[in-house]
């Protein structure tokens, strides 16, 4: 038998674990063989680091001669057992191994450099079962504890952080790739916009010139709605999310996978409406019903039967609307991963940025987080990710009340982590508002003349695109089904557009 296998320095904790029958996964001899490997050769380190740290190691001995071997090859310095000697010959624990002697031992019984890796990931591997034993005893013992000022539901929620911080854990970036995969990858992008009908080399949104300004919503991106209240930014939202998951086809995508060859599967967090209430709007703008006749049931027989036509139709719609409100961040991300797992997802929608919760006590702070949080929801997952943002007042008070990047509210870290920024205005809100009395009638044939140049007008100004032109997209907006659509353009009327 090899000697060090006899020589473990977690055995006394081992053996009173086991008497009280919960012995804790952990691989003494695997870290032995790992650090003896560090020793003999520095440059296995840079193989295991993205793998695991000091924290990883069962024995507390272990982790510190890792942590002081750690320390001098990040400094270009040797770390063998002669030069750790200096750092660890005063440890106590260190000294019941046999002192110095030990890391001779650790380092003459080192395993060959091919190994080392997979000693890494077990070590890791258990370190985590460890902390996920640890946790699970935690949440039963919080439950048993009956505490008035402790609910059950606030509970779920801390268990869920705690487990979505956990699973994070380990996860590292792919590190630096080559050019040659790096253009080929953009390649592969610019020839899937080239073979798609529109030259969109993401999803359509289903309006052209909103479509024609983005090149469609993009795997990865992070893309803020912001607006201004009652400026349309929900009605948008559901707008791209039916058009979206109304042209959903499955088939084999270039890449050779299987998946949304149009449209997509979308899930929409809707943080300030009631799923019912959503639902609703996304019916009146199928059915052609005013939203309002929907909801007080005033509707004639034949706008019934078309309001009953259009839900049936939608049933095998692949939206799917989670109306739970002030979701925490971490949650937030944990079910749109269970929804991808369990039934695909190409687009995701957050209604809205500000009503999700974070954990940093400050407000700016807390919407940084949240917003970082978004962005790396669309790149774990590799989707486009709608985020709509309220709008700082500071719009009302000023005489042009189209919005701009400064007026993003809360924090500056919205502009830095998105992608696109897009910014919902309509001067006809702010024109009626501004209606002159009836007895001033040149006055009052001049606002009603700019009325008539503004109705059912919406424009869409894109304040920030990382990969693209800026500019102002003109749409049409039909208040009464909360529908926004295709503007014709003059030239256009003799043209067969509609």
């Amino acid at each position: 038998m090899n000697e060090l296998t006899t020589i473990n320095p977690g055995a006394l904790e081992a053996q009173a674990a086991e008497q009280d029958g919960d012995i804790m996964p952990h691989s003494i001899e695997a870290e032995q063989q790992l650090l003896g490997a560090i020793l003999t050769n520095n440059d296995i380190f840079d193989r295991v680091a993205s793998v695991i740290n000091s924290s990883h190691f069962y024995d507390p001995v272990h982790a510190r001669i890792y942590e002081v071997a750690a320390a001098r090859i990040a400094k270009n310095n040797l770390a063998s057992p002669v030069t750790l000697k200096a750092f660890l010959e005063d440890d106590d624990g260190l000294k019941e191994l046999g002192g110095p002697a030990y890391l001779a031992r650790l380092a003459g019984a080192a395993i060959s450099a091919y190994a080392a890796k997979d000693y890494a990931q077990m070590i890791y591997d258990m370190a985590i079962r460890r902390e996920l034993i640890g946790l699970g005893q935690t949440i039963a013992d919080r439950a048993t504890k009956m505490d008035v000022t402790e609910e059950p539901r606030e509970q779920i929620v801390q268990a869920e952080q705690a487990l979505y911080k956990l699973s994070e854990q380990g996860k590292t970036d792919s590190g630096f790739v080559s050019f040659l995969k790096a253009v080929t990858e953009a390649v592969q992008t610019a020839n899937a916009a080239y073979q798609r009908d529109g030259g969109l080399a993401g999803v359509s949104t289903g309006l052209v010139d909103l479509d024609s300004k983005l090149g469609g919503l993009h795997p990865s991106d992070l893309l803020i709605l912001a607006g201004r209240p009652s400026m349309g930014k929900t009605s948008l939202a559901t707008n791209i999310a039916f058009n979206v998951a109304k042209a959903y086809k499955k088939g084999i995508r270039p890449d050779g996978t299987e998946g949304a060859v149009e449209g997509g599967i979308v899930g929409f967090y809707s943080l300030e409406m009631s799923s019912e209430q959503l639902a609703a709007r996304i019916l009146s703008e199928a059915s052609e019903v005013p939203s309002q006749q929907i909801r007080r049931g005033d509707m004639t027989e034949q706008e019934f039967r078309r309001f009953v036509d259009a839900a049936k139709a939608l049933e095998a719609c692949p939206l799917y609307i989670d109306d739970t409100p002030a979701l925490p961040i971490a949650q937030l991300a944990a079910r749109a991963r269970r929804l991808k797992r369990t039934h695909g997802l190409d687009v995701l929608i957050i209604d809205y940025l500000q009503l999700c919760r974070g954990t940093a006590e400050n407000r700016v702070q807390e919407i940084g987080e949240i917003s970082m949080g978004m962005k790396a929801i669309a790149k774990e997952l590799n989707i486009p990710v709608i985020a709509l943002s309220q709008l700082s007042r500071t719009v009302e008070s000023r005489d042009d009340k189209r919005p701009q990047l400064s007026d993003l509210r809360e924090s500056g870290s919205i502009e830095q982590d998105a992608d696109v920024v897009m910014f919902v205005f309509r001067e006809e809100y702010y024109k009626e508002r501004e209606k002159p009395g009836e007895h001033d009638l040149e006055r009052m044939a001049a606002w009603q003349e700019e009325m008539e140049r503004l109705h059912a007008r919406a424009e869409v100004i894109i304040g920030k695109q990382r990969h693209g032109p800026i500019g102002t997209v003109d749409l049409s907006f039909e208040a009464q089904f909360t529908r926004f659509g295709n503007l014709v353009k003059p030239w256009q009327q003799d043209q067969g557009y509609e």
